[in-house]
């Protein structure tokens, strides 16, 4: 499309490319491109009633604020306040432990099984031989 673009908007280059059209093509053409200008005409149009509009609204808000005694700095950057702070979950309490090595491995069931438990399991033992008393 950039090359469509690049003819179109280079003199020499859109002469050379409509050279072969007859001059009824060429009105036609010319006819398009006017309803195109004069669509993107009324487009330009609206957006400036609608900043219109806006601008309007924007001044009254400004004049509001400056009728309170206060100013625009005072209200500082409204669009960064701090948000409250998801509060944090309480972590899991441990379902299974093993020890191995004299070092206690606990695991909450959820999630990836740790390896000393895997391996156990592996060579026969049942999960539930890993229960913690009271967790069942």
């Amino acid at each position: 499309m950039s090359d469509f673009l690049d003819i179109l908007t280079h003199g020499r280059r859109f002469k050379a490319a409509v050279k072969e059209l007859s001059l009824d093509d060429l009105r036609d053409t010319a006819v398009k491109l006017e309803k195109i200008i004069a669509d993107r005409e009324d487009e330009e149009k609206l957006e400036l009633e609608a900043n219109a509009e806006r601008n309007a609204r924007i001044a009254e808000i400004l004049a509001q604020i400056e009728n309170s005694g206060l100013s625009i700095e005072d209200l500082g950057d409204v669009t960064s306040a701090p948000k409250a702070a998801k509060a944090k979950r309480a972590p899991r309490p441990a379902k299974y432990q093993i020890t191995v090595d004299g070092e206690l491995v606990q695991w909450t069931g959820q999630g990836r099984m740790p390896t000393v438990f895997k391996t156990q399991i592996e060579s026969g033992k049942d999960i539930k031989e890993f229960l913690i008393p009271g967790m069942e």
